[in-house]
């Protein structure tokens, strides 16, 4: 403490750092009434390596889809449809009987069919509040972990464009509750053999059953959903119903780490499955 007619503070951790220390003096965790400490962090274990493996993971997954999405063959293997291009809304589609063929596109739409249709699953997931806290500290380190400074000397939140644009997840959720409904209709279809004969069950129908599973505990443990089913209510005792939807949601949401990375993974082995059938490079085994 200040003794005499010192002004200048003794307490230990007050005194602003001096210039030349890492980071803009004055600002951020640098600013004059932060801690003096000039390290950038004190964690001592592998805090790197979180933000490092779910960036390798999602990038793993952009190329993968989009290599798939651009490929515009292989999609489809009687009675399986590739969840990338369901529902294949161009006139340039492979005909699928009983399938979702909905030509809602003319012969104009040159480009994979895929590319009209994985806007809506990706920006819920682009929005979603999980999938924007993994790519926020994956590729912009921002921040990068807890307790660890991001390297960014202004933060605007999410006010500005083009990250204004994540308000939108609860729209995207619509979207993707009619995209999770048509991969149901999709796994049903997979109940029949390569002549469209009901009653039959192969090694795909497993990997789509997986994969809708997951695909519908991921959407409906959104935080929009949990939202959008009991958000506003004021009085829980005069809508039971509504409250038990609630807590069934709220305890999906409290997975919803795990949900999401688990349908990622699912609904991309369910395409390269497909791609193997189609391809000619797998024979699907089958149950019955």
């Amino acid at each position: 403490m200040a003794t005499g007619t010192d002004p200048t503070p003794r307490a230990t951790g007050t005194r602003p750092p001096a210039q030349g220390t890492s980071g803009p003096p004055g600002t951020g965790v640098h600013g004059a009434t932060r801690a003096a400490i000039s390290a950038r962090h004190l964690r001592t274990d592998r805090w790197w390596l979180s933000p490092a493996l779910t960036a390798a993971g999602l990038l793993a997954f952009v190329v993968y889809s989009t290599w798939r999405a651009f490929a515009n063959a292989d999609y489809y293997a009687a009675p399986y449809v590739s969840p990338f291009y369901s529902p294949c809304l161009a006139e340039n589609c492979v005909p699928m009987k009983g399938g979702p063929n909905w030509e809602i596109f003319g012969s104009w739409w040159g480009l994979s069919p895929a590319l009209l249709i994985l806007i809506f699953p990706l920006g819920f997931r682009l929005t979603c509040y999980y999938y924007r806290k993994a790519y926020y500290r994956g590729f912009w380190a921002s921040p990068p972990a807890c307790a660890v400074a991001e390297p960014h000397k202004k933060y605007s939140g999410e006010t500005r464009f083009p990250l204004v644009l994540q308000n939108m997840h609860r729209y995207f959720f619509y979207a993707a509750l009619l995209v999770a409904g048509i991969l149901t209709y999709d796994t049903v279809l997979s109940f029949r053999d390569e002549n469209y004969e009901w009653g039959h069950m192969g090694l795909g129908t497993l990997v789509f059953l997986v994969n809708i599973v997951l695909i519908w505990a991921y959407t409906v443990s959104c935080h929009s959903c949990r939202h959008i089913i009991g958000g506003r209510l004021k009085h829980f005792s005069k809508h039971p119903v509504r409250y038990r939807l609630w807590g069934w949601v709220g305890k999906l949401n409290g997975r919803h780490m795990q949900l999401a990375w688990a349908s990622l993974i699912s609904v991309a082995l369910a395409d390269f499955y497909v791609y193997l059938i189609a391809s000619g490079a797998f024979d699907d085994p089958r149950f019955f």
